[in-house]
């Protein structure tokens, strides 16, 4: 049965886009330099002496990773959240921080602005990500709604990133190959799995081709991820949730191939959590080769986890083990030192300068007449809405494993009669904890049993378990989050008048952890109104910690 036909069963849809070195043909070693400086000289090779899996606790399903001279991206799905295909940085493989967004917008139709219908789980599903050396410009190609491939390009993994063309095909879960003659190619499919050759300008399809039919013995295999090594071509199959295949051609991109099993039902390194599957393969400066897959560990989501891989002698990728399971532990990639130390991902936000930090994604698009960032975010209500499901400009960000708490200092000053603002715990199963304005007058209050059906329909827009009165204009609203898989995956809310003092406010709540909704929790600010717009508040400072 194909995932493709059932849109709520269909686990490995949105891994499918993350494969091995997505950016350039592979020879031995990789011959690009990054469009920063490339040392002239062969640096000193160096590394910490091990690292811990995963390699990053938060949600970035369906990778693809590839390096450019010294520097190593990686990039992941977001589905419904805006801007689209973020785009992480490493000089080590283990040590990541944000550095941008492949899709600036999600202009895609007005379900994605919340404008009459909704995008939830739609969107940005497994992509790909590539860099030309012939022109210096990074690539990301992915497909929305079945129904039509998009390509954006831009010189620098910050951006400015543009669309560079629409394609009438979809390309589902694709994986894009630049080759050594500067020719561009994209595996796709599920199940049956074809490659299609692009025009020399990236703007259109010459030509495509089934290559392979996935045996019934296996089932299905998706996520392309499309390489050249060694003069081989290879496309980099999950069988989602639980296996790796690979698929190897001697003949060329259009084959014939021939099929190897290379993992499954492996016993991962996260307690509770998932078979590592998915994601792609990425050669060192030195020629050592790694794989990072990702693991489903909800509520949390898909997190990433590396392991080295070695070669048989006939061609063929082979995971390095320890114990007969993905490693908790590696020593780490022997690396050039880094040029600097990368941003960490947890930390203050004191929302400087007049941008979003690429940390940040809205729920859908916002509108951007009612937003603004200057020391400080302000949020003007932007819709008029008993159901945070359907509010337009809810920010988001990712939660920190296993456990890590978001504080906000909050401005409520300006609220209006009927307004709602605070921090949540977004789901498909959500709860918050905010401040309601009602008669003049403000509580503090923790709702919970927001819900969607299977359909992504709204079942539930909240009741009120715990309030407390509040006064005095500004409030600090903190919210922890248990992300570890298993029981309990508590979320718990408080707040303060002081920033220091802090009151636990209502009970526990339990996160759910299903994966039909693919994304994880995530911590969401939001401000909407119940009876007119008008209203606004300000966030001084958002803090990401962990115990």
């Amino acid at each position: 049965m194909s995932w493709l036909g059932q849109r709520h069963t269909r686990r490995g849809a949105l891994a499918t886009a993350t494969g091995l070195i997505a950016g350039a043909a592979l020879p031995a070693t990789w011959p690009t330099r990054a469009a920063a400086s490339t040392p002239s000289e062969a640096p000193t090779l160096s590394a910490a002496a091990s690292y811990t899996n995963p390699v990053i606790w938060q949600d970035f399903a369906d990778i693809d990773i590839i390096r450019v001279g010294d520097t190593y991206y990686y990039s992941a799905s977001t589905m419904h959240y805006s801007p689209g295909a973020p785009i992480l940085r490493s000089y080590d493989l283990v040590n990541w921080e944000f550095a941008g967004h492949s899709v600036p917008v999600l202009d895609f139709g007005a379900k994605y602005d919340l404008n009459g219908a909704r995008g939830y789980v739609r969107g940005i599903w497994a992509s790909s990500l590539a860099y030309r050396p012939s022109n210096r410009t990074f690539y990301w190609l992915g497909q929305i709604d079945f129904a039509k491939t998009y390509i954006y390009t831009a010189t620098a993994v910050e951006g400015p990133w543009s669309r560079l063309t629409t394609i009438n095909n979809a390309y589902y879960d694709a994986g894009m190959l630049i080759d050594d003659d500067d020719t561009i190619y994209v595996a796709y499919g599920n199940t049956t799995i074809s490659v299609a050759q692009l025009s020399a300008d990236g703007r259109s399809q010459v030509r495509t081709q089934q290559v392979f039919s996935t045996p019934s013995s296996v089932g299905t295999l998706e996520g392309s991820r499309f390489y050249k090594i060694n003069g081989n071509y290879y496309i980099f199959l999950t069988r989602p949730a639980n296996g790796q295949y690979i698929l190897k051609s001697t003949s060329g991109p259009f084959g014939p191939y021939t099929m190897r099993q290379v993992l499954l039902d492996l016993r991962g390194p996260v307690s509770g959590g998932g078979v590592p599957h998915q994601g792609g393969l990425v050669q060192t400066q030195n020629g050592a080769w790694h794989y990072m897959a990702f693991v489903d560990a909800y509520p949390g989501g898909r997190i990433p986890v590396l392991a080295p891989i070695t070669w048989t002698s006939d061609g063929w990728p082979v995971v390095q083990l320890v114990s007969g399971a993905w490693g908790t532990s590696y020593p780490s990639p022997v690396v050039p030192p880094p040029p600097r130390q990368v941003r960490p991902l947890t930390g203050v936000d004191t929302f400087d300068g007049t941008t979003l930090k690429p940390a940040w994604e809205w729920n859908h698009n916002p509108d951007n007449g009612k937003w603004s960032v200057s020391n400080g975010l302000t949020l003007s209500t932007a819709t008029v809405t008993n159901d945070l499901y359907w509010a337009r400009n809810t920010l988001t960000h990712r939660i920190q494993g296993p456990t890590s708490t978001a504080t906000i200092q909050l401005d409520y000053s300006a609220m209006r009669d009927g307004d709602r603002a605070g921090l949540a715990l977004l789901r498909d199963s959500s709860a918050w904890i905010g401040i309601k304005r009602d008669g003049g007058t403000t509580r503090v209050v923790m709702m919970n049993g927001l819900t969607m059906d299977g359909n992504w329909n709204t079942t539930g827009t909240g009741t009120e378990v715990a309030s407390a009165a509040l006064s005095g204009g500004r409030v600090w609203l903190r919210a922890g989050a248990d992300i570890r898989p298993g029981a309990p995956r508590p979320g718990t809310f408080s707040y303060s008048t002081d920033g220091i003092n802090f009151t636990r406010l209502g009970p526990a709540f339990t996160m759910g952890n299903t994966w039909q909704f693919f994304m994880g929790y995530r911590f969401a600010i939001f401000n909407y109104a119940t009876q007119a717009l008008g209203g606004s508040v300000r966030v001084a400072r958002f803090e990401l910690s962990t115990p």
